[in-house]
């Protein structure tokens, strides 16, 4: 792996996961030598950043991690609502129903990831990271797939600005299974509607959930 990319898989999770806070400045010297890499590829790295939102250009304090507020959640989840309601119908009218089935399956039974083993929940994301990644196969619109893939950068950090409970991924898993049975029985009205219920529970638990970082 080049250099830069490494610098930029690096920062890029470190932003993410929120050990690199909105505000943090990224200094040159200092990542350099934390990252174990010379200026010219953390420049790539942090470019390459700053072309997906993650990191902006402040005059005299050079890059720093871009902030993110209850405001931009609100206009972020507008975008998502116009994006996955789109895709979701294309999925179901062009998905392998077979796909959708399987994975409406694994979401029932979601539940059961959520446990004291593995506090990061992350078999459970790696499982409703699948579900995003079908639906991007399944809408066959390149174009559609990307602006969604670019989105959930920044849902990833949002994520962590809510408390998460296993309630309300419970629930959740629920409404992921509805949402992939709508699709694999090729009912876009009802994958419509499955994916506008729960965009709007998820926005109202992180509203009431948020945890200023």
């Amino acid at each position: 792996m080049r250099a830069s990319d490494r610098a930029y898989t690096a920062l890029r999770e470190d932003i993410l996961e929120w050990r690199l806070r909105p505000g943090t400045v990224l200094a040159e010297v200092e990542q350099s030598e934390r990252l174990g890499v010379s200026r010219t590829p953390l420049r790539e790295a942090l470019n390459r950043l700053t072309v997906e939102g993650l990191t902006t250009a402040a005059g005299g304090r050079g890059v720093v991690v871009t902030d993110i507020s209850l405001g931009d959640v609100a206009e972020l989840f507008e975008l998502r609502e116009t994006l996955e309601v789109r895709a979701v119908a294309l999925a179901a009218r062009r998905g392998e129903s077979r796909i959708f089935t399987q994975l409406h399956a694994e979401l029932l039974a979601a539940p059961a990831l959520l446990s004291a083993q593995d506090p990061a929940r992350y078999s459970y994301y790696a499982l409703v990271s699948r579900l995003d990644e079908a639906i991007d196969a399944a809408i066959s619109n390149s174009y559609l797939a990307q602006s969604m893939r670019s989105m959930r950068v920044h849902l990833v950090r949002v994520r962590r600005m809510a408390a998460e409970d296993a309630d309300r991924l419970t629930a959740a898993a629920g409404e992921h299974a509805a949402i992939a049975e709508a699709i694999a029985d090729g009912n876009s009205r009802l994958a419509e509607a499955a994916t506008t219920l729960h965009l709007h529970r998820s926005l109202t638990h992180l509203k009431a959930t948020h945890r200023p970082h």
